[in-house]
């Protein structure tokens, strides 16, 4: 049979392998990839080139979606027939190639575009099919073997993936289900991107996972395959009329004895990458594929039927995704991180422009800047708010003037950050500076001149100036005490910020009972399930422990403890943080180890109870504080804490 070859030119910058994969089948995983490639194609004014490839071989699907019928084309199956061909006939006329070489010419003779249709003309759709569906189909398919073939050219499936990639801006794999061959050449050797399509239940989300391990230590064990994969969780068949089912698998139920896939998740993410920290949470928010009529059917793209987008549509969960997986930001990645960067790029490139627009962009852009720091800084990403608080500082010096509000709102949270990474002395300056300004512009009884001066008193304990900090918090606090009354939730802060310098000069007596009326005061006004009277609570445990009162600590800590649990689930990471506090104080009063893990059930409310009347009992005499003690007490321990005490001292942005 003659071939029809497609002609397409070579893009200026190649394109990515994107693999669809599913352990299961029935996730909706085909239905996913077609939807996602009409989106695709659509964009850049439709003129990004779009390939799909059908590798689900055993039982193919794609070509129902775009109407190709069932006709004898080749695809897949005899593309790599040919290759086999091809690869014998070289092997005994040019022994002396092999590796990337023998791949690339190999793929050179067997001719992709012979293999490729294209199924929209309206945009620059294209496919290749599993096969030509044929008598022969099924046994010539039995005799593919793909571990021969890649036993006999390893480097063969990795370049006719690079190949294509230089024709088409995304190449979309939809990959066979289950741990089979076909399965591991898409998942592991083919893609830069893995989406993993699953429906909540134990075997989908336990095959996945394997498969992603499996995949990511292929990677970093071969030294031809040390290439990035940036994996993608697509939740799928999500019952949204069922709120607490869709809770459960979301973020587990250990008396379902279900995990949840977004921690399962966020942890795989850790393991394979070796990051510290993972948080799937906003993307999560975004990225579920909701049951509906479309699904069950199959052979339908959504998102040429529903043209309004509406926010119970596919489109939109479609396009939601896209936000993460078409720019290739990572998954725990923001959505707010995301639209801040996606208008700073924006602004960048009017700047790269020049003229009216240029002279326009500057504050917006140095703005946006402040606020991915804004948002960096609360994630804990000291390094990249850095980064940003010092490129707005910049435009805002030059555009704005020292003095002005908005720069010296950077420079307050520029120094912050310098603070908790340690450099103290820039801190120093810039806080001085601050404080200078806002006392010459607004007064010294202002609430962002007291915001300066607190920050500052912050700075200098740090470096052990505590009777110079001390000082001027106590001043700050003697303002707030007069302007705004004793239990103003603002006095409050400067109070526990008080405390905190108090416990750098060793006064823990005076320490905990500044906390005792900050969180006291907080409880009556808060209530005790506020995260500001929860992190009293968990301060003045942690008072309690350097002055070694083991039973006082835990029992607001298992206070802490029981409120999270209720408030966040077990799986949080402030659950679980609180629960590794506490069991850290029974380990100290001398719980077994192996008992110690069985945090008590106590009732938040009889546990203050019972805090409440150890407190008016006479007290003890006490041991002096342990060596060892959990409480950090040098300046360079406290850095690990500023970020968070910053936090509730409320600093305007």
């Amino acid at each position: 049979m003659e071939l029809t070859s497609l002609t397409l030119p070579p893009l200026s910058a190649s394109g990515e392998v994107i693999t669809f994969y599913s352990y299961k089948g029935g996730t909706g995983r085909t239905m996913a990839l077609s939807n996602i490639a009409v989106l695709l194609a659509r964009q850049q004014n439709a003129t990004a080139p779009v390939l799909m490839i059908d590798w689900d071989l055993e039982a193919p699907g794609l070509h129902h979606y775009f109407d190709a019928g069932a006709e004898a084309k080749p695809g897949v199956l005899e593309f790599f027939e040919a290759c086999r061909e091809q690869l014998q006939r070289l092997r005994l006329a040019a022994p002396e190639l092999a590796g990337e070489a023998l791949a690339e010419a190999v793929l050179a003779e067997v001719s992709w575009e012979h293999y490729v249709s294209r199924v929209d003309h309206g945009s620059q759709l294209y496919l290749m099919r599993a096969g030509r569906f044929d008598d022969s189909y099924p046994e010539r398919l039995a005799a593919m073997r793909w571990d021969d073939l890649f036993n006999c050219c390893p480097p063969l499936y990795r370049c006719f993936g690079q190949r294509l990639a230089r024709h088409f801006l995304h190449v979309l794999v939809d990959s066979r289900t289950g741990r089979t061959d076909s399965a591991g050449i898409c998942t592991t050797l083919l893609p830069r991107k893995l989406v993993l399509v699953f429906a909540p239940s134990h075997q989908s989300l336990e095959g996945v996972e394997d498969m992603v391990a499996r995949a990511t230590t292929y990677r970093r064990s071969h030294e031809d395959e040390q290439r990035p994969l940036l994996v993608y969780p697509l939740p799928s068949r999500i019952d949204i009329g069922d709120d607490l089912l869709r809770a459960q698998w979301r973020r587990g139920d250990a008396s379902q004895h279900i995990l949840g896939y977004q921690p399962s998740f966020e942890d795989l993410i850790r393991d394979s990458y070796g990051m510290q920290h993972v948080s799937l949470e906003s993307y999560f928010d975004e990225v579920q594929l909701q049951q509906t009529r479309s699904l069950p059917g199959g052979e339908q793209v959504a998102v040429r039927q529903d043209q309004g987008g509406d926010r119970f549509s596919l489109t939109r969960t479609f396009e939601a995704f896209l936000a993460w997986l078409a720019p290739g930001y990572f998954p725990w990645q923001s959505r707010a991180e995301i639209q801040l960067l996606g208008t700073i790029a924006e602004a960048r490139r009017l700047l790269d422009e020049g003229g009216a627009a240029a002279r326009a962009a500057w504050q917006p852009l140095a703005r946006d800047l402040h606020l991915l720091g804004e948002l960096y800084r609360s994630e804990g990403k000291s390094r990249s708010a850095l980064a940003s608080f010092e490129e707005s500082l910049s435009l805002r010096q030059r555009g704005l003037g020292e003095d002005h509000p908005d720069t010296l709102a950077t420079k307050m949270r520029l120094a912050q950050v310098l603070r908790h990474i340690g450099r103290l002395d820039e801190a120093r300056f810039l806080e001085e500076c601050v404080v200078e300004a806002r006392e010459r512009m607004l007064g010294v009884e202002h609430v962002d001149t007291l915001a300066a001066r607190s920050s500052l008193a912050h700075t200098l304990g740090l470096q052990g100036r505590l009777g110079e900090a001390l000082a001027l918090q106590d001043s700050v606090l003697d303002t707030y005490t007069r302007l705004l009354g004793a239990d103003h939730l603002q006095t409050l802060v400067s109070m526990a910020a008080r405390a905190d310098l108090l416990i750098q000069r060793g006064e823990l007596e005076q320490a905990r009972a500044v906390q005792q009326q900050v969180l006291a005061a907080r409880e009556r006004m808060l209530g005790s399930a506020h995260a500001d009277t929860l992190r009293s609570k968990a301060t003045l445990a942690r008072t309690l422990l350097q002055m070694q009162d083991l039973p006082g600590a835990h029992i607001l800590l298992d206070a802490v403890l029981q409120t999270q649990l209720g408030r966040l689930g077990a799986e949080h990471v402030e659950t679980r943080n609180a629960r590794e506090q506490l069991i850290d104080v029974q380990l100290q009063m001398g719980v077994p180890a192996d008992e110690a893990t069985l945090v008590p059930e106590l009732h938040q409310d009889a546990a203050m109870d019972d805090y409440r009347e150890a407190l008016e009992r006479p007290e003890p005499p006490r041991k002096p504080a342990m060596a060892n003690s959990q409480w950090p007490r040098t300046p360079e321990e406290l850095l690990a804490l500023d970020l968070q005490l910053a936090d509730t001292r409320g600093t305007p942005r």
